[in-house]
Formats: structure tokens, sequence, C-alpha cells
């Protein structure tokens, strides 16, 4: 049997470096293989549209090297909200405001991609009194406080949902973002479909895992049949959720190969939910942590399947482990976030310095409970964002202390309600 192009590929010397720039199938032309990947930036209106600071900080961010940015969770229903301040792009938002984004983001040949979400069941509880997901099922771990049990979805809402997922793409695409990503990783309402642990339908949407990758193909369909095979779709995708009866490896494995074969241009490879976030290192490997990439044995075996370029997203802090990423031939970009909240510039340093790295401080007040309740591996780095979204300079010893309390002033106790990154 002649080996796959995958497996030609992993096989080949590898002659990229980090400012080797790659092209999709789209034509679309990225400048180097540094990724910036989404937070959560907390800077829509009371409207949910896009606020002047979140141009500043994509221009930002542009301007520090990156070669492809990826918006913090924008969300295609507001009657469905993750978190207080998140952006929606549908009917009503104001696209002016979009453009102005979208326009900055492109700065310094950089392309900007909007990530695209709907939270299913992950609403905090101040937000809505009935959240929907696949099934009635609530979250576990002690999330059920800060979230309340959703309502299952029926089959007229979900295919509303999917039009929902074409029509803000089309209209990210209108507004001049060069392509979107789909965000179904992290536990939010696609990864819902995908779990077997929060999908116990009994009809086409769920049962199998055919059945219940339904909704994300359709998902992606609906998008391509809006945007044209010219406009780049991707998606951020778990790796696994980390949880007993869950999405497995194997599963996240058989979603890759369907949603190679449906022709989607980039897929990120995340992995952990709320309930076990393994995307913020949590109980992550000494071994792992070393080598700095979390997901690396995972996209390894992915490689062996698919040609769809590839995003590591997840632990990355010095150029010489994106490098050793990218030399395994597994990974086709490296996927950055924290680095670049704390300095922007982290992409131009990497791409002309071989040996820089970028060390993250270690949160804590010293009150282990209080660190729990400011969420500070969130909240920090939001104000580190919020900073640059006023044009100011990171602050890399921002006071964890001050953090709690401005968090706490600025908008109350619903702030240090469960959230996610």
């Amino acid at each position: 049997m002649q080996p796959s192009v995958a497996e030609e590929k992993t096989k080949q010397p590898n002659t990229l470096t980090l400012a080797s720039p790659f092209i999709l199938k789209s034509g679309q032309r990225i400048k180097n293989r540094l990724f910036k990947s989404a937070m959560s930036e907390q800077l829509g209106t009371r409207e949910h549209n896009p606020t002047s600071g979140l141009t500043t900080l994509y221009s930002r961010w542009a301007d520090g090297g990156i070669g492809l940015s990826i918006t913090g969770n924008i969300m295609i229903d507001r009657t469905a909200l993750g978190e207080p301040k998140n952006v929606v792009l549908d009917e009503k938002s104001d696209l002016t405001l979009f453009k102005t984004w979208a326009s900055a983001g492109k700065n310094n040949d950089s392309q900007i991609w909007a990530q695209l979400n709907h939270p299913g069941k992950q609403i905090p509880n101040f937000i809505s009194k009935e959240p929907v997901a696949p099934s009635a099922i609530a979250l576990a771990r002690g999330l059920e406080k800060g979230f309340n049990k959703p309502r299952a979805l029926n089959e007229s809402e979900i295919l509303q949902i999917i039009e929902k997922f074409a029509l803000s793409a089309g209209l990210a695409k209108e507004a001049g973002f060069t392509g979107v990503q789909i965000h179904g990783a992290h536990g939010y309402l696609v990864s819902q479909f995908l779990s077997s642990r929060h999908n116990q339908r009994q009809d086409k949407w769920g049962g199998s895992l055919e059945n219940r990758m339904r909704f994300v193909l359709a998902v992606y369909q609906g998008i391509r049949d809006k945007v044209g095979q010219d406009f780049p779709v991707g998606i951020k995708l778990n790796s696994a959720d980390f949880m007993d009866g869950s999405f497995s490896e194997e599963d996240s494995m058989e979603v890759v190969k369907s949603l190679s074969a449906a022709g989607i241009d980039l897929i990120e490879i995340s992995g952990g939910t709320y309930e076990s976030p393994s995307m913020m290192g949590h109980k992550v490997k000494a071994s792992t942590l070393k080598r700095e990439a979390y997901f690396l044995d995972y996209i390894e075996k992915v490689r062996h399947l698919v040609d769809t370029p590839l995003v590591l997203t997840g632990g990355f802090r010095s150029a010489a482990a994106m490098q050793g990423a990218l030399d395994t031939g597994a990974t086709d970009f490296i996927g950055l976030a924290r680095t670049t909240a704390v300095d922007p510039d982290f992409p131009n340093k990497l791409l002309n310095n071989q040996e820089h790295k970028q060390e993250l401080k270690i949160l804590t007040t010293g009150v282990k409970a209080v660190d729990s309740m400011a969420m500070l591996n969130i909240t920090w780095y939001e104000q580190q964002l919020a900073r640059m979204a006023k044009g100011k300079q990171p602050k890399a010893n921002l006071s964890e202390w001050k953090t709690f309390f401005k968090v706490l002033l600025g908008a109350g106790i619903y702030s240090f309600r469960k959230r996610r990154a």
C-alpha cells in the first residue's frame, strides 16, 4: 500500500521556519506560521457591537507580527451569550463597526478570522434562566451552581441555529474578515453535540458518532453555502474532552476525517471543557509542560490521517519549542494566546530571535479562595487586553489583588460567576 500524502509529509526533511508563508487551498496567503488563538476580550458594547478598543487591540497584534488572528468568540445569537460583554454578529449588528475592526486586523499584511460561537448550556445563570443544549443534562463537577440546567433543543431550533451560523459567516465576509472559524471546542454548543456525555438524543442528531457529528457538518456546510468556496472556513476542535464517557480521541479523529473530506480549510487542535479545562494546562503532565505543546501527541496521529492544514495550540512559550513542533511535520501553524496578551510584539521577537522565550507569571494573591473566586487565569489576562485596547502597554507585574478589586468594583459579584476562557 502506498503511503498517504500526509505520511509522506512527515517523512520529508523539514525546511520550514516560523517565518515561512503558507497558502491555503482557497488561495489565501498567510505570511508566517504564527497564529493568535481566540481569547475572550469582553470588549463589546451594551448593544453587543465591537468597541473601538477591539480595533486598537487587533491593530496592535497585527503590527506585532502575527500571521493570522482569530477573534474572541463572536456570538451568533443575541439571546444566547456566554458572557455579558460578548460581541454578537447578526442582522441587528452595526456592520460599520465590524468593518473597522476587520480592517485593523489586516494591518501589516496580517489576516483576521471571526470566530463564530453558540454557548449552548455554558451560559451563566445570571444571564439565562433556561439555556438550550442537545439534551437536558446539567453541567457537573460543581458547575451546576453557576449554570442552569438546559432545555433540549427541538429539531426546528437546531435548524435555526445552523442558519444563524451561516448568516453570521456571511456578515463576517461582508465586513471584511478574511475567514471564519467555527468554535467546536471547550464545551460550547458544537462540542456539546459531539459529546456522548452531553448529547443523549434519540433522533438523527444524537446517539452514534455519525449522528452526533451531523450538527457540526451541517454548520460547516451551511457556512460554505453562504460564503462560497474561496472564503476560508476553519474550526477549533477538541482532541478530547478528558472526561469518562465523553468525546474521545478516537471520536475526534473521525470528526477530523469527516470535516477534512467535506473541505474545511484549517483545523485548530485544542482540548478539554469547562468541566475539565485541559486547554488551560489543567493537570498537564510534567513531560508535556517541558516540551510546551499540550496536544502534540494527538496532532501527530492526526497528521497521518488528513492533509488539511493544522494548528497546534496550548502551552507554547519559546521559539525553540515552536520550531521543534514544526520540525515534526505534524502541525502547520503554532497557536499563541496568553503570551501575546502580555507582549503583543511576541511574534516579531520569535521571528527575529530563535532563542526568544516568554515566561508567564504564576498568578496568585496568596489566598487560594480569592484566586478561585477572582478567576485570575481569565480576569488578569482580560485586564491586559483592556490596557492594550486603551492604547496602553501590557503590565507584566500587574497586581493580582488589583485585578481582584478592579473587577469586583467594575462589575460587581457577577464578574466572578463561572465563565469561559
